[in-house]
């Protein structure tokens, strides 16, 4: 599976495009990003960038915004609608495929050291990734916005700062970085400029004064357009939907005799909720999204893509991917099997006792699946090394010299990786033995066989290892790497074979 976070940074800039721009080009130099949209808003004085990228490359990006907002933008000389503290106001990340909440909140505190220390930007982690419970919630992160933040950060010990200086960036402020789930930035526009009428309609729609669930609100003054604007944060789109915050809106507004004249969402919005809107308003029965033409054709392309395309370039003439990404994805399979036992035992009566160890399980079974994925594309890149290091011209005897220092720096990495794969699937297996023991019984047959998978995995690797191995020169690292492989594979075939045991008990007394 490919690994995909989404970032949507928010950028105190909303009135010249050229700073924008600037910021958005330099996201998109960073190998392997995709922008999926940009947008600005005059009046809140903000904009949105929406991208997204595997792990690596994505905390790379959104280092690179941030550094270019912070030259570009000072917030001393900004005004507008929306709350901020900082050039870059939030950085967020929502993972998309093949990514847990947990690595996201690693990449949240990677990527805020890294602003802190090198940008000397103050840093708070919010939502998912926050060290405090107060700091859950983005509005008290942002309260007193930049020049009250500016007042109290180095007095008050409520508001110091996770990462970087207890002061404040003289121009680039202090930035939110955190995790959260996909949201929906979604106004509601009313044909009247009482910004008080939009404030109380905001009040009574959000979860913080009894609410919907889902909704974060308030009420802004659009003077480009001679309105009012309750302004919304759908954070849980299936909780709260897009149809029941603007119904209850249009009732509210109609009580005090204003209208709706129209709405907008900022940003990208998932097919499902918009098919959810279609359905409830047109009061469409059992109406599921597989009924759309595009979506049938789309996910029929999709569900072919993912394991095919893979399958075709391990069938194709291609020596990469070849054994080693093949072993990778045994081990990621392993823990993708972990992971699901673990949610068909976690909140279940019969086994309450030990749901809360369940939960570790899965956390650690879903960092491993995500380093077991990314290293599918790992092996495949450092055997490429390696040919690139053959192919390489020598003819001197410097030429021919620097090509065998190359290519056995490239036979260390090519043995390298399989051999972090097997540590990985040692890793696993610790877990697995957990939920082969004590994960849900109607399930136990599936830990059996993710345990099959990693000892698969491994005893895959250890090939590769060995196949690598046996073009290096020096002895030492060559005994180094197959000491190490070879006491992993052997703890490995133990562990595996006690969990099958387990597995073949606990199917007995089912």
């Amino acid at each position: 599976m490919i690994r995909i976070v989404e970032c949507v940074p928010n950028f105190s800039e909303g009135r010249r495009p050229e700073v924008l721009d600037a910021i958005v080009e330099a996201i998109a130099s960073v190998e392997g990003i995709r922008v999926l949209g940009k947008e600005m808003d005059k009046d809140h004085n903000r904009a949105v960038v929406t991208f997204v990228g595997e792990p690596e490359a994505v905390k790379s990006a959104a280092f690179a915004g941030c550094a270019k907002a912070a030259e570009l933008i000072d917030l001393t000389q900004h005004t507008g609608e929306h709350p901020r503290i900082g050039a870059t106001d939030v950085i967020p990340f929502i993972p998309i495929s093949g990514v847990s909440v947990e690595e996201c909140i690693d990449l949240a505190k990677e990527v805020g050291r890294e602003i802190a220390e090198k940008l000397e930007i103050p840093i708070y982690l919010y939502e998912k990734a926050a060290t405090r419970p107060e700091r859950e919630n983005l509005a008290n992160v942002r309260e007193g916005q930049f020049e009250g933040l500016r007042d109290v950060i180095g007095v008050d010990p409520s508001r110091r700062p996770d990462f970087g200086p207890a002061r404040i960036h003289p121009t680039a402020g202090a930035t939110a970085v955190g995790v959260r789930d996909f949201l929906i930035a979604y106004n509601i526009y009313l044909n009247t400029n009482d910004l008080e009428l939009a404030r109380k309609i905001a009040r009574r729609v959000r979860f913080l004064d009894g609410g919907f669930r889902y909704v974060k609100a308030n009420g802004f003054a659009i003077r480009e357009r001679g309105c009012v604007q309750v302004s919304m944060n759908l954070t849980n789109y299936k909780g709260t939907p897009i149809h029941d915050a603007f119904d209850f809106v249009k009732r509210e507004a109609a009580r005090y005799g204003v209208s709706v004249t129209d709405s907008e969402v900022i940003g990208l919005v998932p097919f499902e909720a918009i098919v959810d809107t279609a359905a409830f308003h047109l009061q469409l029965n059992d109406f599921k999204p597989e009924q759309v033409l595009e979506h049938k054709l789309y996910a029929g392309g999709a569900a072919e893509s993912v394991p095919t395309l893979f399958l075709d370039e391990v069938a194709s003439k291609s020596p990469a991917p070849g054994g080693g990404s093949v072993a990778a994805l045994a081990g990621a399979l392993a823990a993708a099997l972990g992971s699901m036992v673990c949610r068909l035992t976690i909140g279940r009566k019969k086994y309450l006792a030990v749901s809360e160890e369940l939960k570790e399980a899965l956390s650690q079974t879903e960092r491993y699946r995500g380093r077991l994925t990314a290293a599918i594309q790992t092996d495949a890149e450092a055997f490429n090394a390696v040919m690139k290091a053959i192919r390489t011209p020598a003819e001197t005897p410097e030429e021919i010299e620097k090509r065998e220092a190359a290519l056995q720096s490239a036979y260390i990495k090519a043995a390298e990786v399989p051999l972090s794969v097997m540590e990985e699937v040692k890793g696993l297996l610790t877990q697995l033995q957990i939920i082969a023991a004590k994960g849900n019984i109607n399930s136990t047959s599936d830990a059996g066989v993710g345990a099959l998978m990693a000892k698969a995995a491994c005893d895959g690797a250890m090939l590769n290892v060995e196949a690598n191995v046996s073009s290096i020169t020096d002895q030492a690292v060559r005994d180094k790497l197959i000491d190490r492989a070879e006491e992993i594979r052997c703890e490995v075939d133990r562990m595996a074979f006690a969990i099958l045991e387990t597995v073949r008990a606990r199917i007995k007394e089912n």
